[in-house]
């Protein structure tokens, strides 16, 4: 494709409001003007690269699967230590170290064609990239004035998505009261649902790395029994309280009934355990111990899956802490 193809490409991909649409489209485009083993949209999150989208003839790239940024091909082209069109990665000695990486992974590349995708403030969001088993001709390159027109494209819907999810998320931060625990002024189980109806469509469109927390009191039953109910729910709007202090605005937090808690934390999996870590010390240091259970949110697999997950992992958690009590007593 030359230059004076550039309108048409415009014509063909008029951008829609949703980003996830943008990118089905220009991948599709791009298997059939620029056919390669894979073409895809990914997301760089968290020290890791996540595909949103694939159109995959030879890979296995399918949604979600991810590698950590570090043994990525598209990070060097990200900092400019590399081309961004290679025709031949065997000629580009700064690719060798990623290609074994992805060749231990079964991705032999032998061409590799990727750009920036970026958020409204310049911030890297994802890459577009397209990889080959095969080497291809000298005149590969002539396709990095596309790529950059694509990319730019998704940026632009990228920033148009993003505005009305955050105009959105503002307008619904604005809770009923009948989706607010009046105890403790978190989500109640009511409100916990329908934000995880809400951002589940949102989560699969961008990509956002996330864990569902799940959280148990240790000692609610002993303050109800032994100091009365009043003192039970102090108990319970001090960890509410301790709980906010110690979470990153905006991430969810929910009582979903007796000393059940939960939240969704906006950091990725390596970030997981030493979050667990950090709130277990405030909490105990606020003297409202509690047990917790985490998992990471798959793209696939979605905020379900990592509920349950995460109970489960809890449940664990409060057999250990309470035999390290019994040990320690």
């Amino acid at each position: 494709m030359n230059s004076s193809d550039d309108g048409a490409v415009i014509a063909d991909l008029a951008p829609p409001r949703a980003f996830d649409q943008a990118c089905r489209m220009v991948v599709d485009y791009l298997a059939e003007s620029v056919p390669l083993g894979a073409w895809a949209v990914t997301r760089v999150a968290a020290g890791w690269q996540t595909v949103l989208v694939a159109h995959d003839r030879d890979y296995g790239l399918a949604p979600g699967f991810g590698n950590r940024w570090t043994e990525t091909m598209c990070q060097t082209m990200v900092t400019g230590d590399t081309p961004r069109v290679v025709p031949d990665t065997s000629a580009v000695p700064q690719l060798q170290a990623p290609a074994e990486s992805a060749a231990a992974l079964d991705f032999p590349v032998a061409a590799y064609v990727g750009t920036p995708i970026v958020q409204p403030g310049g911030e890297l969001f994802g890459t577009l990239i397209g990889l080959n088993k095969q080497p291809m001709g000298d005149g590969f390159v002539s396709h990095e004035g596309l790529l950059d027109l694509l990319s730019s494209l998704l940026s632009s819907v990228l920033e148009a998505d993003t505005n009305a999810v955050d105009h959105a998320r503002e307008l619904e931060r604005a809770v009923s009261d009948a989706e607010t625990d009046q105890l403790t002024g978190l989500l109640n189980r009511r409100g916990w649902t329908r934000w995880l109806e809400r951002e589940e469509e949102r989560f699969r469109r961008f990509g956002d790395p996330a864990c569902v927390l799940m959280m148990d009191l240790d000692g609610l039953k002993e303050v109800n029994d032994t100091q009365g109910h009043d003192a039970g729910d102090r108990f319970l709007q001090r960890t509410a309280e301790t709980l906010r202090a110690a979470t990153r605005h905006g991430d969810p937090l929910a009582r979903l009934g007796g000393d059940e808690f939960a939240m969704v934390a906006t950091v990725g999996p390596d970030d997981a355990g030493p979050l667990v870590a950090r709130l277990q010390r405030v909490l105990d240091d606020a003297g409202t111990p509690c047990s917790i259970g985490v998992a990471p949110v798959g793209l696939a697999s979605g905020f379900s899956e990592a509920i349950s997950e995460a109970d489960a992992a809890m449940y664990t958690d409060k057999r250990a802490r309470k035999g390290a009590r019994v040990t320690g007593s």
